[in-house]
């Protein structure tokens, strides 16, 4: 069966996180990948080793289903190289620091000059302006793009989100961008940039926020769990474990008390019915005080409070099927061991095993994109240069002895 992306050709010039995270996307989606390093390689291929000598699983786990060639585009002889792998590429993706493609003599405009077809994608940690030369990591992506000033609870300081909204959320806008920026070159027959920020991109994921930055302007946030840090605010505050949307939610505690013996309680009008007979308080359905949203609405800690001296006494599990078994909404928390065991995960092809040449069986997530026409298939990660004669000699048509001198010059 033919994939989505079969025939399209990246060049992925990529390092770290937020670039190969997008160009993995695409690669599950049928392009063909082949991930340019340095001679020396990805330096996440040596970062956080647990086996010596063998790519980390920082590095395994976001370069599944591409090649590897290896170039010193430094070189003059790199750069003849690198110009012909542009002209046979459709998309070209690179996340080094600003201006530095530039530097190499690979300016936008002389790439299209090269290959007037060709998408070029660019991720960046900020947008142009007084932040453009700043280093980006993941963190200093969420402490600026509005994550961290409203993750925590009122009393704490600003935390980071485990999930990586600056890294791979940026690199699946980035996918999004090229690719609007293909199908756009069916009509146009030309090539575009696309440019995205990890600032801008974490943003986007905060647009809540700022909806709620709004609605400060016209009085307190009635929802958020610390009414009287709400009362005064003038600029959202964090928000604990509250859902921030229409219905309240919050993390409640289970037996026996672990790190992760939570469930996540969502309330709506039509639950509370059946919740509260669940919690052995059926009159708190009926009582004004207690029967409208309107009339929970000011005392959503104590509401929990309630329900958690009832889930305390369950493990979540229970807690879940009880819950679940009224058509409340609800989850429990998963630990990263729980996810990485979970069945379902494993037969939905969201937590894969995969065969290493080096390293064995690593465990990694899987596509999260399901097309009916486009099954996808998980490839082990490439060695460093492992495709060097595939795509120098067999493609590009450079013969061995040119390769084997490449090598010795330092050029591959």
């Amino acid at each position: 069966m033919t994939k989505a992306l079969e025939g399209v050709r990246v060049l992925d010039m990529t390092h770290v996180q937020s670039g190969p995270s997008a160009t993995q996307l695409l690669g599950w989606l049928g392009a063909d990948v082949v991930k340019l390093e340095a001679p020396s390689g990805d330096i996440t291929r040596k970062q956080l080793r647990d086996l010596p000598d063998v790519d980390s699983l920082y590095f395994t786990m976001l370069n599944c289903n591409k090649r590897s060639i290896t170039l010193n585009t430094k070189s003059e002889r790199g750069k003849e190289i690198l110009t012909e792998l542009i002209r046979r590429s459709d998309v070209m993706v690179e996340n080094f620091g600003p201006g530095a493609v530039d530097r190499m003599g690979f300016t936008w405009e002389r790439i299209q000059e090269i290959n007037p077809r060709i998408v070029y994608a660019s991720i960046k940690g900020f947008g142009e302006g007084p932040y453009t030369n700043f280093k980006a990591y993941e963190v200093v992506a969420q402490a600026m793009g509005g994550s961290m000033s409203t993750t925590g609870f009122a009393d704490g300081p600003p935390l980071a989100t485990g999930a990586q909204i600056g890294d791979s959320g940026t690199g699946i806008h980035a996918v999004a961008g090229i690719l609007a920026a293909l199908f756009q070159r069916e009509n146009t027959g030309r090539g575009q940039r696309v440019n995205v920020a990890m600032q801008h991109a974490v943003l986007n994921l905060c647009r809540v926020k700022l909806r709620d930055q709004q609605r400060l302007e016209h009085g307190p946030l009635a929802e958020y769990p610390d009414a009287q840090v709400t009362a005064d605010a003038d600029e959202v505050p964090r928000s604990g474990n509250a859902s921030g949307g229409g219905q309240p939610g919050w993390a409640v505690k289970c037996a026996p008390g672990g790190p992760n013996d939570y469930v996540y309680v969502i309330v709506q009008p039509v639950g509370w019915k059946p919740l509260s007979t669940l919690i052995g308080r059926p009159e708190l359905a009926e009582d004004p005080e207690w029967a409208t949203p309107e009339s929970r609405l000011p005392k959503l800690g104590k509401m929990f409070q309630l329900i958690e001296e009832w889930s305390a006494t369950l493990p979540k599990w229970e807690v879940l099927e009880q819950l679940n078994a009224h058509n409340i909404p609800c989850g429990p928390i998963l630990s990263t061991k729980e996810i990485v065991e979970d069945e379902s995960l494993a037969a939905n092809g969201m937590v894969v095993r995969v065969e290493h040449p080096e390293r064995g069986t690593f465990t990694t997530v899987g596509s999260p994109l399901k097309l009916s026409d486009s099954p996808v298939d998980i490839v082990t990660s490439p060695l460093l240069g492992e495709h060097n004669a595939e795509v120098y000699v067999g493609e590009l048509g450079l013969g061995d002895e040119e390769l084997r001198l490449l090598k010795t010059n330092g050029v591959i």
